[in-house]
């Protein structure tokens, strides 16, 4: 378990497994949706978010289960998001806690200038971290 994970986990009082996969899909949704360029630079400046993203980056699209019919129906965004981790069993002050420790982290090792852009080119995330 990287330090990332074990720290949400730990901070946000959920299970290993499901910090795991629900900062996967954070990751995973920024990396869509996000700057690509300041995402790219944070996310290869975590150590283990290159491997949760590959790992959780599109869970449930193209299968036509629950999460990819979440997706479809939300039309994407910050909304879509927040309806999949709460299909993991998160409400919103664990996905609101989620979102601000992995920014934490993510300025500790990407630096704060290359987060905030990160969060400032999706719309509606600045209120979640």
């Amino acid at each position: 378990m990287n330090e990332l994970v074990t720290r949400v986990a730990d901070n946000v009082g959920i299970a290993p497994a499901v910090a795991e996969k629900s900062v996967g899909m954070m990751l995973g949704f920024l990396q869509r949706e996000a700057d690509a360029g300041a995402v790219a630079r944070m996310i290869e400046a975590i150590p283990g978010a290159p491997e949760l993203v590959a790992k959780f980056n599109g869970e449930g699209a193209g299968s036509g289960g629950l999460l990819g019919g979440l997706m479809a129906s939300f039309g994407g965004g910050v909304m879509a998001l927040g309806q999949q981790l709460m299909a993991q069993g998160l409400g919103m002050s664990e996905i609101t806690a989620l979102a601000r420790e992995t920014m934490a982290v993510a300025r500790e090792h990407a630096g704060a200038d290359t987060v905030d852009k990160v969060v400032n080119s999706v719309p509606g995330l600045s209120q979640f971290v």
